[in-house]
Formats: structure tokens, sequence, C-alpha cells
């Protein structure tokens, strides 16, 4: 743990050192274009300049994510609400969201557990995502999500609107004991679904754990091999359960795992509108974007970044 913590200072105090050397470069070479032919550094310098800037808007945003568990890996579930193919259609387009999103940060992903829906879109998902922050980032969109579209499974066209919610959990390391005894587990084995050849009609290597005192129930049958479903599966109840186990000491439904008020109208943390105009805004810091293919096409850092201002601003004023 204190080495775990004397890394994170050292990069911390790297971070610094180096944005303070690319500043002090910048402030020397301004000069440089006051002198003869000094306009051609100009196009380099404005680049040093727009890098430097990036570099600061990365730290301001690592700075609001000083919680214990922001640096942690992220598990994600996608649930559709009430709307059958609709619904379900949308929560695969959130999915999708998701994924782009991770691959333009760079992090790792794996899809844990996937239920096709009955004629399109999923009937749920959870996906981890394995790279720094990615708890930090990913717990901003915590909530229901609205999408207002004309139906394209509407033979009339007409307009319809459908929710998902998505819950985030930290990946719990080694560090955060989590105690999950035998007898309190029920372990189902079944055969997985989906895409994966002829192994997945032949061998039981899906697994599922029922935690009988909670209730809680976790699937895995992304592996072949029914030993890394069942411990996978095992780290994601035990995040569920370092879930449970905060919001009963901190008695706050969103501290970890966001607002899990209904998957319904008035719930909402973010609509996105395609017809009939093209809109996408969240509701608890009133940003607004009318590119939504690119916020489909997971562009959604400034409503996370805009949210972490939004949820520090408020932690103050409380405190």
């Amino acid at each position: 743990m204190l080495l775990k913590e004397k890394s994170r200072l050292e990069a911390a105090v790297k971070t610094f050192e180096t944005l303070f050397r690319k500043f002090r470069y910048i402030e020397e070479s301004v000069g440089i274009l006051d002198e003869e032919g000094g306009e051609l550094f100009f196009r380099e310098l404005k680049g040093d300049v727009a890098g430097l800037r990036k570099d600061l808007e990365n730290l301001e945003l690592q700075n609001l994510l000083s919680g214990e568990l922001d640096r942690n890996d992220a598990i994600v579930t996608i649930h559709p609400g009430a709307g059958g193919t609709e619904s379900q259609d949308w929560a695969q387009m959130l999915m999708r969201m998701y994924l782009r999103w991770a691959e333009i940060k760079g992090y790792a992903v794996q899809i844990v557990d996937l239920q096709p829906g009955d004629e399109a879109g999923i009937k749920g998902a959870t996906i981890t995502f394995s790279g720094e922050y990615a708890y930090g980032y990913l717990a901003a969109e915590a909530g229901v999500h609205r999408l207002v579209r004309i139906s394209p499974y509407d033979a009339n066209k007409r307009r319809h609107t459908s929710f998902a919610a998505v819950i985030v959990y930290p990946e719990i390391e080694g560090d955060i004991n989590i105690e999950v005894r035998d007898e309190d587990l029920r372990i189902d084995t079944y055969r997985a679904s989906g895409a994966g050849g002829q192994h997945v009609n032949k061998t039981s290597s899906a697994v599922r754990l029922t935690h009988l005192p909670s209730g809680i129930i976790v699937a895995c049958q992304n592996e072949r091999s029914q030993h890394k479903n069942k411990a996978i599966a095992m780290k994601i109840l035990k995040a569920r359960l370092y879930d449970l186990e905060v919001k009963a000491k901190e008695k706050r439904l969103d501290d970890i795992a966001g607002d899990k008020k209904g998957i319904a109208w008035g719930s909402q943390i973010r609509s996105y509108v395609l017809q009939p105009y093209q809109l996408v805004k969240d509701h608890r810091t009133g940003i607004e974007v009318g590119d939504v293919n690119a916020v489909l096409d997971g562009g959604i850092d400034m409503f996370i970044k805009e949210f972490l201002k939004f949820r520090t601003k408020n932690l103050r004023e409380g405190s």
C-alpha cells in the first residue's frame, strides 16, 4: 500500500516537472519570433503551446479524480428499460459507444457477459475496462440514458423514447479485503451463448454465481475455461459487495454505482435526441452537443469532464 502511494506521488511530481520544463522551453522560445526569420518557427511554437494546453487540461481532469478508487479499473453493466426491442437496441448502442470511447482512450476491454435480445440489441451486458482512471471517468456515466428517435422497428415510422441504465463499479484490488464464504455461494454452470464456434455448444463453460445473503447474481461466459469464468465472476461479485458495503456506511445510493432510479421518464442523466432535431444534453450539468453521431462514436469526454467539475464543486460547497 505504501509503495503504491509512493509511486502515485512520484508520478505526480514527475508530471509537474515535465510541464514546467515545457513551459520554460516555450517561454524562452518566444524571443526567437522577434529575430530575423523567426516567423519560420511560429508554426512549431504554436504546436508546442497547443500541446502544453492539452497536457494542462489532462492534469486538471486528473486533479478532479481524487477519489480512493478513481484510478482503478471499472466494471460496467448495461440494462435496457421497458420497451422490448427498442430499449434493447438502445442498450447495444450505448455498449458500442463505451467500446469506442475505450478504444480512443487506449483502454483494454473485456465483454464478460452478453445477453442478446430476442430480435435485436441486448438484454444486458457486463464489460470490464482496464486502464488508469477507468473507474474515475466511467463513474460519470452511471445512471439512466434516454434516446428519442424515429423507430427503425416501427412500420409507421413513429417517434419512440427508449431508456437504458448504466451501472459502474470499481474493480477491487488485493489491498481491499472482501470475504465471500463458500457456504454463501451457489455456483451454476451452463453452456455459453453467442459466437464462439462449436465449443460453446459442447461444454458448460459459462458460470453463474449467486450470493445468497445479498441476492446478487453474476454471470461470466467470455472465457473458454470454466475456471477463468469463475475467477472473473468472483472479481465482479466482490466489486458489487464492496459497493453495497460503501453504501451501507455512507447511506448514499449514488456514491459508487451512481443513481439507480427507475429506468424511465424523469430519471435520466442524459438525453440523446436523433429526431426531430439532433442534440445530446446532460441534465446534471446542462452541457449540450449537437453532433450526436460523434457522441455515439465515443466522444463523451466533454460530458465526463463537466460532470467531474460539477461533482467537485458540489462536494466543496457541501463541506
